[in-house]
């Protein structure tokens, strides 16, 4: 998996490249950790994310509410078809922005 973040003073976006799972979770979470909480919008680009496991959308659930705790605002862009049923499936499609 490949992180890339960019920064500007309306909002941070975090693109995701390759595969989120148990061995690149705690990757994204160390990356987030600057960030998350401080942009009032922080957007996950998910053009080139391949596939989510539960340890990647505990991540994910982790951002939702510290951005939601903080007043801020979680978009989640671009999901493929495959990843976007795991977020339907779990729920999460009903409790994280999805664009």
């Amino acid at each position: 998996m490949e992180v890339k973040i960019s920064q500007t003073p309306e909002c941070t976006e975090v693109a995701i490249i390759g595969r989120l799972d148990t061995l690149t979770s705690p990757e994204l979470d160390q990356a987030l950790k600057p960030i998350i909480a401080t942009s009032d919008m922080l957007i996950f680009e998910c053009t080139d994310l391949e596939y989510v496991s539960s340890s990647g959308l505990r991540v994910i659930l982790f951002t939702q509410k510290m951005q939601s705790a903080a007043g801020k605002k979680f978009v989640i862009r671009n999901l493929n078809k495959e990843v976007r049923s795991v977020f339907d499936l779990t729920g999460f499609s009903k409790i994280i922005t999805i664009e």
